[in-house]
């Protein structure tokens, strides 16, 4: 369809934006922004960078909960882009950072605790619009607020969003594994914005009892996390998570104890004090610990306030803040992204079952997956005597399983019974412009969907990440379906509404939709892999666990 008959928003030629300054009371004080338009519509919207929502965390303040951020004297310049939260820059040459060569790298600083606000220029207080609240992907690792441009979906969508940083890597994560730095730092920042919103963003047009958390990657384990946290009750009214979850295997960090004293050792901060080797490690330049972590994995801790319990759980006992809840993955999520910031691009098709093995083991060590027994997920996904396409084929579904499609769908089932409706999708289109990069056999990558759900082919800075000005015109009804189904939900709690492909919810029966240039509703994705996981594999480690006792006992005789 082309985008000018679209039923969902008006499609006319843009305008020249009138380049003003509006400017905002907010209770910690003024702020002045700038006014961008978006490609197909008339509208404008007021944008407001780097606004801080807690106070720098430097120094003493380094490692620990965020503090509300303090008043200022004047009009404080919320026009120009703020630094990312420091990190490891050369990371983002093997991330989603390289899928346009346009896009801008920022400064970092570990002064970042910041937001950034995309609103409808009309919106004043009283307005109250629906407020989305993005939370940035990147392994927890890399990232940035600035990196989601949100102005088209805040001009089409008629909503405000906000687009939130968080302390990543060793400073959003790191733990001592007692009150001295409990962990988590990452996802209290988040917490912190929330809080900020609730404060503040009346006089930008915002409606406090109208708040939508939405993420991808890393971001949507944040949501889940956040819908999990009795810290964040009350924060937000919907929830959207993007190929992620919390309950992912791999991220939880039972023991930090020894690996931050590994940490501390190599900068000379050997201590057997927790006390005393967090105060040195607050000493040290950030640089050092950037250098130092990049091979770490950011991972979150049960510190008994953030998370009482493990997830996981939390999720099977049903201790959790009800939402509607809606949810998703892509239908290639291992296929090229991934593979290529892990550095496997090139040995995919010429992995052994034991080199599969050796990728596997670490994201089963927090699982209920005995050593023992992780041959039997290669057995399930890998045909011995397939060839080199098959096998690469074979470990890319078993990845994008284990990571992403399991993790998601058995998050989705554990909510059905909790009272707030769930959605659940399989995004299927890969963006045209990936077909340069991406080998042809590529299909939905990690992240594929963002670019249509931002609004892409409708952002006139074509050097944010997300830009797509070269999208056909069936893509561009796609992202203006996309817009238009994640504002809805963010507006009701439901994405369906006049001209958009009906959305059953995800029951006992799981219907699901297919999103993409010709939706269809699907039902039991992925049927007979999620019956292996859920069935077959439990069972089987059940049998081995017996084995071992009758052995055991054997022995003893």
């Amino acid at each position: 369809m082309d985008p000018a008959n679209s039923p969902h928003y008006p499609y006319i030629l843009p305008s020249e934006p009138q380049v003003t300054g509006p400017e905002v009371d907010t209770p910690l004080g003024r702020v002045r922004g700038q006014q961008v338009g978006v490609k197909g519509t008339d509208r404008l919207v007021n944008v407001f960078l780097g606004i801080p929502f807690a106070q720098a965390p430097l120094g003493p303040l380094r490692f620990s909960a965020p503090l509300p951020a303090q008043p200022w004297e004047g009009v404080r310049d919320a026009s120009t882009d703020p630094p990312m939260c420091l990190q490891d820059v050369k990371r983002m040459d093997t991330s989603r950072f390289i899928l346009n060569g346009k896009h801008q790298l920022f400064s970092v600083s570990e002064d970042c605790l910041v937001l950034n606000i995309y609103s409808p220029a009309e919106a004043t207080e009283g307005s109250r619009k629906p407020v989305m609240v993005w939370i940035h992907g990147g392994s927890l690792m890399v990232g940035s607020a600035t990196s989601q441009d949100g102005s088209a979906l805040a001009a089409y969508g008629d909503v405000l969003v906000v687009t939130v940083q968080y302390r990543l890597g060793i400073f959003g994560f790191f733990s001592t594994g007692d009150k001295h730095v409990p962990g988590n730092q990452g996802f209290l920042d988040v917490v912190a914005a929330l809080r900020w919103v609730q404060g503040n963003i009346t006089p930008f047009g915002g409606d406090v009892n109208c708040v939508t958390i939405f993420g991808e990657s890393a971001g949507g384990t944040i949501v889940s996390a956040l819908v999990l946290s009795p810290m964040a009750t009350g924060l937000f009214h919907r929830a959207i998570a993007q190929s992620g979850v919390i309950t992912m295997p791999g991220l939880m960090e039972l023991n930090p104890w020894p690996k931050t004293q590994n940490v501390a050792r190599s900068l000379a901060c050997s201590s057997d004090s927790p006390a005393e080797l967090v105060q040195c490690l607050q000493q040290k330049k950030g640089q050092e610990l950037i250098n130092l972590s990049n091979n770490l994995v950011s991972s979150y801790t049960i510190d008994g306030s953030f998370f009482p319990k493990s997830p996981r759980e939390l999720l099977k006992e049903g201790q959790f803040y009800s939402v509607p809840f809606l949810l998703g993955v892509n239908n290639h999520e291992f296929a090229w992204l991934i593979p290529r910031a892990w550095g496997l691009m090139d040995k995919m098709e010429q992995m052994s079952r034991e080199d599969m093995l050796t990728i596997l083991r670490p994201f089963m060590m927090d699982s209920d997956v005995p050593p023992e027994m992780m041959v039997t997920i290669i057995d399930e996904y890998v045909d011995s005597n397939s060839d080199a396409q098959a096998r690469r084929h074979s470990f890319q579904e078993m990845m994008g399983d284990v990571l992403i499609y399991f993790p998601a769908l058995n998050f989705s089932r554990n909510l059905q019974d909790s009272g707030g409706p769930v959605f659940f999708y399989e995004f299927q289109h890969p963006p045209s412009s990936f077909a340069k990069i991406k080998p042809a056999w590529v299909k939905a990558d990690h992240g594929a969907e963002s670019t249509f759900m931002f609004g892409g082919p409708f952002l006139m800075n074509e050097r944010s990440l997300l830009a797509f000005p070269e999208a056909t015109e069936e893509e561009k009804q796609l992202s203006l379906t996309m817009m238009a189904q994640w504002t809805q939900f963010a507006r009701t709690g439901d994405p369906n509404g006049k001209g958009l492909p009906p959305w059953p919810q995800f029951n006992k029966s799981e219907q699901y939709l297919e999103i993409g240039p010709m939706p269809r509703i699907r039902q039991k994705l992925k049927k007979a892999r999620m019956q292996f996981w859920t069935e077959t594999l439990p069972n089987k480690i059940q049998q081995w666990h017996q084995q071992q006792k009758r052995r055991k006992s054997q022995e003893d005789l």
